[in-house]
């Protein structure tokens, strides 16, 4: 297919897609087909899509589009490639499309990087304290003897909980400060691991013995609640639980119940309510062992311009004949968020 023949519908809003495509990658798209963008912030629903996707033989997915319905998928005719500039697909995209032999590509790895370092910061933070030593010296305290006490993240163990785009990107952090890096994955096959410069281990004994978790698995049945009352029992007195992945992984009643208790520390990025209730009891938790964020891990300008530059240049790969360097096949399903 030439470019000049391609039609290519773009569905992220108007605000979400000036954070994603810059003027360069706008450009770019523009000169790949004829490109229509739905101008209203609230975004097409699934039978106005459906009304519409016929003769479109690539579509630009993103965060808040509607789910590919059977009238989706019945009218989408022409359709030949999907280009998705969030991470994950599952939710929208169902198995007949691939069995259609329609192209489905993410922009997943252009987000891992922006999580990975929010999840190295609150490691960081939990471990220096600066949040904490602030809010002292607003106070009028000025020792610096004074708890919190400060430990160093050099030298340290720190344990992943799968070896996902954001896992691997995390671990590359870690060991270049200088940490030894444990993760636990049953997908992880030990060439993998040794290319990565990590060890792989059995969940129970990174829990046993890493003194800093990061939970980056993604929602699938087997996940759900993987994290439990018997797992956080393992974790040693002052150990730090970071969470930046999803609260599906975790028994949020099991976990508050530890950390009120203050033996352990945690910094979470997501729970089971968002945005997190007033009432909710993780907002009574001490703020000397629990920091919280409200799921921002991934949002960066850096991480948006790439999610949309990579899927344009999918797009372009595709029209040239080329191989996708994203593109999601069934049997990934299995293992994916």
């Amino acid at each position: 297919m030439s470019q000049s023949q391609s039609r290519i519908l773009v569905l992220p809003r108007p605000k979400l897609y000036q954070e994603l495509f810059g003027p360069d990658d706008d450009r770019l798209l523009r000169s790949l087909g004829e490109v229509v963008l739905y101008e209203s912030e609230s975004g097409p629903s699934a039978e106005e899509l459906a009304a519409n996707i016929g003769g479109f033989d690539i579509v630009v997915t993103g965060w808040g589009s509607p789910v590919f319905t059977d009238e989706v998928v019945k009218a989408a005719t022409d359709l030949k490639l999907l280009t998705h500039t969030a991470g994950s697909i599952k939710y929208m995209f169902p198995p007949v499309l691939f069995e259609r032999g329609i192209k489905i590509t993410h922009a997943a790895p252009a987000i891992a990087g922006a999580v990975a370092e929010w999840a190295l910061l609150l490691i960081l933070t939990m471990l220096q304290r600066p949040h904490l030593h602030d809010r002292n010296l607003r106070d009028g305290v000025w020792d610096k003897g004074v708890p919190p006490v400060r430990r160093e993240l050099v030298g340290q163990r720190v344990g992943l909980v799968a070896a996902s785009y954001t896992g691997r990107s995390l671990a590359k952090l870690l060991r270049g400060i200088g940490t030894e890096v444990w993760i636990a994955d049953p997908y992880l096959e030990n060439a993998e691991a040794l290319d990565l410069g990590v060890q792989k281990v059995g969940l129970d004994q990174l829990f046993s013995e890493c003194r800093i978790v990061s939970l980056h698995a993604p929602i699938t049945p087997e996940t759900h609640k993987m994290i439990g009352a018997r797992e956080l029992a393992l974790l040693e007195d002052g150990a730090l639980f970071v969470n930046t992945a999803r609260s599906w992984l975790v028994d949020e009643l099991a976990l508050i119940a530890e950390l009120q208790s203050g033996r352990i520390n945690a910094a979470l990025d997501v729970f089971d309510n968002e945005p997190l209730p007033g009432d909710n009891p993780f907002r009574d938790l001490s703020k000397e062992n629990v920091l919280l964020t409200p799921h921002m891990a991934a949002h960066t300008v850096e991480a948006r311009r790439r999610q949309g530059a990579h899927m344009v240049g999918e797009i372009k790969r595709y029209l040239a004949g080329e191989s996708l360097l994203y593109e999601v096949k069934q049997e990934n399903l299995v293992t994916m968020a």
